[in-house]
Formats: structure tokens, C-alpha cells, sequence
């Protein structure tokens, strides 16, 4: 295994789900399971191909309750490809399938570098014979809709044939997650197949509810020997070609796959079956599309190459290509957002959360058309989240907790508890958070791209909203003298509501009241810096009343923060709440990351506990600077130094069970500016969450995209201390020993390629040549200019 490489020795049913996901090739349009071509689905394999922004909306019946979900939707499975063996004059034997037929030296390769994945494996015909195979794939980067297969069959010690079919399968459901097994899955209808000569399948069908029209199209080719038989069988629901093949030793028959997907979702096309038929007939060969598909990923590696030693630095180029795979430079062409778990499976129904929040820090210094590109989804599911306001009473945007197709909310109103086996009610949709990480995510764009056109117009009008939606859900306390938030649910997600409680929801969540407190000073900030002109504009255009601001500023001084024992407490009454045996329960259960499974399960809840799921107050700690964090504080009147922050750290830390991929990413990025040795652990989690599967199987149902591109960030911003504001570079570097070396490189305004590292104290940036004017580089003891051509070194603390 090299840096660039990631194996697979042996052939394991139970990991197949985990390995399909980590071996999933995309390119932001699409992406494609790693599923081993010949089987379908199952309780061991999981083929599965998604289409970015594809979704589907069905009703289904469980416990007896009417429930309606939308889901990204398993498209037909192009992958398909079987086979079966005759030596000459004998019978045909059993179509192959690992499960079926012992296999000799299987292996997988997934090379980064090249973004393929090569399958190589041997199993006996008989006792005097070996069959060969070697199969590459890939989902090409720079033609987003085609995707390639080539086997290479070899036959050792016997003559015989080889007979392949070479289909796309249209009987597929929504299989990958198998607690949703109670719900309807079958999402496509009207599965049509058809062949078009010399060697063309092509099958076509539509979403049943959305409509979404999907075509795709296979052509597969012989080399090393004419084939015997070439047809086209009709079968149900298949599109099929039949070729049987003589095979003799030392000389290799190679099968080429080239397959076109095309949706009526996709730009400049009339016809997606037309489309995809079209395109596959003028795609070049494998050996040249895989040239250039080779070529389309190196160049994304120059944008983005991050240069760590040892596992972490092998962990990370992983994290960093499946986020390349999830949102590539194609993205910013589609309508779609950031969905939490990839296009990798089915999990979270291939919603979008708030896990932008730690993708798009990472993407603005490098693809920032993309980033973009996943604000203006938010952008054009503005008026719906306005609507969605409106119909609560109140101001604003109110952004869902779920999003999918059109910005409705998706949360599910019930979920299954696995451990009890019971539906019980969902109160996510109160995480009305999301909308601050919109926020959060349109200021970080503009402040590291410096496009002030995006921040003045669409930017300007989701901030505003979102402000504007905060302003009219605090309420004035006149018991406190201060403004409350109340009926919410924080990033932590166990609490959902106070013990006994008839209602659901928490009073003055503390991330809740900071982010939105921040999001009202931005747009404070932003009315003063608009041109009065386009200030006039925007007010008429959203019809902000005068009085609107004075009652941000307001509210943004005035929002209750509350504390217990010395300590910023999660929300009111968190510190009331009763203690957990934490040792009892490990000792019982082993892993708790899912303690409110646990507790429900035994008759119990989470909410009777000072238990949390993952960061909540902590959060904050992640999303700001030492510095920002206390100023925001300051702002609201209260003095939170590094004594009562250090303090919250120690209190939260032994009393969150780690139940989230993102738990690990902000505890260590928090603890490591916190100067505290324990951080490693919290980032080594973090990096292993999805490699190592730590939870558990959900990884087979998907990647954790947030996690992946959160370990990047950890990197690019964390250790750094990478603040871009002021029109500068600001680094204010914090010691991780484990990674005390590292290397990047970012796009930063009107620079391409300027080069950061660390390596024995030092910092050391190097801005390439250019005609731009120098970049400004801001340390805490003071700021120098570098001129492109340059290079500055700068002493750094080690502790």
C-alpha cells in the first residue's frame, strides 16, 4: 500500500458494505458504489449509483402511521457484468459470484491518484484449471456522465469460452440501509430496454413521483478474440448483451464497458436517452478515457494536495478525495447541496444538513466556485424558507433541519430506536440552528474570496432573513432583562426537551443564542458597508422596516447566555439535570455512542442526564478564535476568559459519549487550542470515524462527508490558527505534536497556489508569481507583505 493506494486483501462478506463505500467513485455528478460487479443486492453487497440532486418522494405505512419521505434514489446499476466458464467439449458451469465460488488472492486497489478502483482475483474452473480476472473501473472526472469497466479475463492451464452478460439492471430499490425496510423503496417505474447495434444496450425509466426521467446507455467491446455469440436477450426490467468469447492460455480477453448516464435534470439536452446513447457511441476507448480521466484528477491534485506524513497524511489524501468525488469542480453546474453522507449510500436519505459548516471552510480556499455553487442552493430555497417562517408567525427565513429537492423540511416526524425496536417522535426539525451555518458559511465565502458582489446581493438577502428570523424568535424577559430563545434543539441532539415536559424543545441553547447573536452583528456589519444605493434597494426588496435594526443591535447585546457551577452551561437547566453511572453503562454496553438508544431501550431517557451526544457549547470553539469567541461574549456581557472557557472544556469533555462523526473533529481541534495533550486522541478518531467504521455499520450506509472534510479543515484552519478577514492571511498556529508537520496549498483571492507548511518551528508561505498585488500575511506579534515570487518564514511557538 502506497501513500496514494488503498488495499483490500481477501474476500470478507461482513465488510463488503464498508468497503463499497470507501471504494466509491464519482465525480460530483454522479457516483457509483464499489460494488463487485456481478452480485446484486443483498444482505451482503449493496450496488448503488446517485445522481447528485435526484430525489424522490413516497408514502409508506408504518406502525400503523402514514409517513411520507424523500430519499435519494438508487439509480439502475450499470455495473452489472457476469460470467460463467465451459472448458471445450464440457458443460457450462455456474454463473460466478464470490459467495458461491472460492476465490483465490482477491484483491482491491483503490488508486487516488488516478481515481480508480482495480479488482484482481483468480478461482479455480476445476482441479487442472484458473480463471483470471482483473477489473478496473472508473466514473470519469473530466466527462461527468460517463463511467468505464474493463475485465480482463486469463485463462491458466485450460481452453474453454467464457460467456459475459453485460447489462444495466433497472430492478433496484433503496436497499442500502436496512432499518428503513418497512418503507417503500422501489422509487423508479417505467423501466424501458432496448439495443442498438454493433454492441449498445440502453434501458431508461423516471423517478414515480418526481419525474426525473433517467436514461443510461452501455456499449461493451471484445479485444483479443472474436467473439462466438453476440445478442441481445430481452429480459424484464434488464438491458442485456449476451457474448460468448473462446479463451486460451496466454492470450488475455479483455471486455470494455463504456457507460453514459444522462437525467432530464441535466442542462443543454433534449432527450436524456438520445443524450445518453449519443455520448456513448462518441466515447473514446478505455485505455484513452482513462488518460484523461487521469489527467482530469491531476489537476484537481494541484488545487488541492495536502501533504501530512504517515497514517494521518494516508488518512486524510482519502478524506480529501471523497470529497472531490462528493463536490467537484462539476458541482458548481448543479443545484444541489451538501449531502451529509456523500453520494455514497442511502443514509439520512441523502439529505443536506448543516454539514456544510465544515465543507465549505475547507472548499473556499480551494474551489471557491463551488462553494458558491452550495450557497445558491441555499439562495434559491429562500422564499421557501421564508414561507416556512410565515407559517410558524415569524420574520424571516427559516431554514429546514433536512433539506432535499425544493427546501421543504424533510426531518422525519417519527424515527426507529434499532434497540427497542420502537417509532418514536423526531424532534430535529427544532434545530433551527441551520440557519446560522447559512450564515456563517455566505460571511466565510466573502471573506476568503473577497466577492463582494455575491455578499451584496444573494448574500446579503440570506443573511438578512436569517437575521431577521432570530430578531423575532427572541423574546424579551423582563425577569432577566434579557432577550431568550426558547422551545429549540442544539447541536447535540439528545435534548430534545426538559424531563416530563409536556412540549418539545430547550430555552437558551448557548450555541443557539451565540450564532444567532453573531449573525445579527454581521448584518449590522453588512447594512453599514452596503453602498447606500443598494442598501435602499435591499430593504425595498425584502421590506425591512427602519425600526428592524435598531432591534438587531438590540437583541445581539441582549441574548441570555446561561451558566452553573462556573461553567457555560448548554442550555437553562442543563445543570440541574441528574448525573449518568457513565462507568456502569460502558461496562454494560460496551460502546455508548448511541446512549439515547440505550436509555429508551431500558425505559429511560436521555433528557432526565447531563449526557450530550456530541459538541454543543464546544461548538463554538470550533467555528471561532480564541479571540472572536470572547469578544462575542464580551459583547453580550459576559466575561468569558480562558479560565471559565478551559473550565466549560473539562466539564463537557467526561460527559458527551461521542455519538457523532463530528464529536471527535471539534473536540480535538478545540482541545489543541486549548493547549491540551488529550487533543490527539479526539483527532485520531476523527481521521480512523470513517476507515475504522467506529460506529459500528453506519459508514457501509455512506461516508461521513461533514467528518472528512472537517479532518481537512483541522488542518488548513485548526492548526494554523487561518483566519481570512481584512483582506489578509491572518495564521496564529496552535502545537498538535502527532501532526507537527504539514504542508498545503490555497487559492486565496486572486492567488492560485500559495503554498503553506510547517516543519520544525517554522511557517513558511510562498506566494507563486503572478501580476497580483502582495499578499498580507497577519501573525499575533505583526504582519508582513509578500510579493508573489516570494517566500516568508516565520518562527512559530512549538508550545
Amino acid at each position: 500500500m502506497s501513500d496514494w493506494t488503498w488495499e483490500w486483501e481477501g474476500y470478507v462478506p461482513e465488510s463488503e458494505q464498508l468497503r463499497e463505500s470507501l471504494c466509491t467513485l464519482g465525480n460530483g455528478y454522479f457516483a457509483t458504489r464499489g460494488a463487485v460487479p456481478e452480485c446484486r443486492a443483498g444482505l451482503v453487497h449493496c450496488p448503488g449509483t446517485y445522481v447528485a440532486g435526484c430525489y424522490n418522494r413516497l408514502e409508506s405505512t408504518v406502525a400503523g402511521r402514514q409517513v411520507v419521505n424523500e430519499d435519494l434514489v438508487n439509480l439502475p446499476n450499470w455495473l452489472l457484468l457476469r460470467f460463467r466458464v465451459r472448458r471445450a467439449g464440457g458443460a457450462w458451469g455456474a454463473w460466478f459470484t464470490p459467495d458461491t465460488h472460492p476465490v483465490l488472492d482477491h484483491r482491491h486497489a483503490l488508486d487516488l491518484r488516478r481515481g480508480t478502483l482495480t479488482r484482481a482475483f483468480r478461482h479455480r474452473v476445476d482441479e487442472g484449471g484458473v480463471l483470471a480476472v482483473e477489473q478496473t473501473r472508473l466514473v470519469h472526472m473530466g466527462e461527468p456522465h460517463l463511467a468505464a469497466l474493463r475485465t480482463v479475463f486469463s485463462a491458466e492451464g485450460w481452453s474453454g469460452e467464457v460467456e459475459v452478460r453485460s447489462g444495466i439492471d433497472g430492478d433496484v430499490i433503496n436497499g442500502n440501509v436496512h432499518r428503513y425496510r418497512a418503507l417503500e423503496r422501489r422509487q423508479l417505474t417505467g423501466v424501458r430496454t432496448g439495443f442498438q447495434e454493433p454492441g449498445t444496450v440502453w434501458l431508461t425509466s423516471r423517478t414515480s413521483t418526481s419525474g426525473v426521467e433517467v436514461a443510461m446507455a452501455a456499449r461493451t467491446a471484445v479485444t483479443g478474440a472474436a467473439p462466438v455469440t453476440s445478442v441481445f436477450p430481452p429480459t424484464r426490467r434488464r438491458a442485456v448483451h449476451r457474448l460468448v468469447v473462446p479463451l486460451t492460455p496466454g492470450r488475455p480477453v479483455t471486455v470494455e464497458k463504456t457507460v453514459a448516464l444522462h437525467t432530464s435534470r441535466d442542462s443543454a439536452i433534449g432527450d436524456p436517452l438520445g443524450a445518453a446513447i449519443d455520448r456513448v457511441a462518441t466515447a473514446a476507448d478505455f485505455p484513452r478515457l482513462l488518460d484523461s480521466h487521469a489527467a482530469a484528477w491531476e489537476r484537481l491534485w494541484r488545487g488541492a494536495e495536502i501533504q501530512v506524513p504517515g497514517r494521518a497524511g494516508h488518512v486524510l489524501r482519502l478524506h480529501l478525495f471523497h470529497l472531490l468525488q462528493t463536490l467537484s469542480p462539476h458541482t458548481a453546474d448543479l443545484d444541489v447541496g451538501v449531502p451529509a453522507r456523500g453520494l455514497h449510500g442511502e443514509a439520512y436519505r441523502g439529505h443536506v444538513f448543516w454539514d456544510e459548516l465544515f465543507v465549505l471552510p475547507y472548499l473556499n480556499l480551494h474551489f471557491p466556485e463551488v462553494s458558491r455553487a452550495l450557497l445558491d442552493y441555499r439562495y434559491r430555497r429562500l422564499p421557501r424558507a421564508c414561507r416556512t417562517a410565515a407559517e410558524a408567525g415569524r420574520a424571516g427565513a427559516m431554514y429546514p433541519w433536512q433539506s432535499g429537492s425544493d427546501g421543504r423540511e424533510e426531518s422525519q416526524a417519527w424515527h426507529l430506536n434499532p434497540a427497542s425496536g420502537r417509532w418514536l417522535p423526531d424532534h430535529s426539525r427544532l434545530q433551527h440552528h441551520v440557519g446560522s451555518a447559512i450564515a456563517y458559511n455566505v460571511w466565510q465565502y466573502c471573506e476568503a474570496t473577497g466577492d463582494t458582489e455575491y455578499l451584496h446581493t444573494k448574500g446579503a438577502e440570506m443573511l438578512l432573513q436569517i437575521a431577521r428570523f432570530w430578531a423575532g424568535l427572541a423574546a424579551f424577559d423582563p425577569g432577566t432583562g434579557r432577550y431568550r430563545i426558547r422551545g429549540v434543539v442544539g447541536p447535540d441532539e439528545y435534548h430534545d426537551a426538559y424531563p416530563d415536559a409536556a412540549r418539545p424543545g430547550l430555552d437558551d441553547n448557548t450555541y443557539t443564542n451565540v450564532t444567532a447573536a453573531w449573525v445579527l452583528v454581521r448584518a449590522l456589519e453588512l447594512l453599514r458597508r452596503l453602498p447606500a444605493w443598494r442598501r435602499e434597494e435591499l430593504c425595498d426588496r425584502i421590506r425591512l422596516d427602519a425600526d428592524e435594526p435598531p432591534r438587531w443591535e438590540e437583541v445581539s447585546r441582549g441574548l441570555r447566555v446561561p451558566f452553573h457551577q462556573g461553567v457555560i452551561s448548554q442550555f437553562e437547566g442543563y445543570g440541574d439535570l441528574a448525573e449518568l453511572d457513565w462507568d456502569t453503562y460502558r461496562a454494560r454496553y460496551g460502546s455508548i455512542r448511541r446512549l439515547d438508544r440505550i436509555l429508551e431501550a431500558e425505559g429511560d431517557m436521555v433528557n432526565r442526564y447531563q449526557a450530550s451526544k456530541q459538541a454543543d457549547v464546544l461548538m463554538l470553539g470550533h467555528l471561532f478564535s480564541p479571540a472572536e469567541l470572547g469578544r462575542l461574549f464580551a459583547r453580550l456581557g459576559y466575561a468569558v476568559d480562558d479560565e471559565v472557557w478551559h473550565r466549560t472544556v473539562d466539564y463537557y469533555l467526561p460527559r458527551t459519549s461521542h455519538g457523532s462523526t463530528l464529536s471527535g473533529l471539534v473536540h480535538g481541534l478545540v482541545l489543541a487550542r486549548a493547549r491540551r495533550a488529550e487533543a490527539w486522541q479526539y483527532v485520531q478518531e476523527a481521521l480512523e470515524a470513517d476507515v475504522a467504521d467506529i460506529q459500528g455499520g453506519t459508514t457501509g450506509e455512506g461516508i461521513h462527508l461533514g467528518a472528512m472534510a472537517g479532518t481537512l479543515d483541522l488542518v488548513q484552519r485548526g492548526l494554523t490558527g487561518l483566519e481570512t478577514r481584512e483582506d489578509a492571511l491572518r495564521f496564529d498556529p496552535v502545537p498538535l505534536p502527532a501532526l507537527s508537520e504539514y504542508g498545503f496549498s490555497l487559492r486565496y483571492r486572486g492567488h492560485w497556489g500559495v503554498r503553506v507548511g510547517r516543519r520544525s518551528g517554522q511557517l513558511e508561505i510562498r506566494v507563486p508569481r503572478s501580476e497580483e498585488s502582495p499578499l498580507r500575511v497577519v501573525l499575533a506579534d505583526g504582519a508582513v507583505t509578500v510579493a508573489p515570487g516570494q517566500t516568508c518564514t516565520l518562527v512559530v511557538p512549538e508550545n
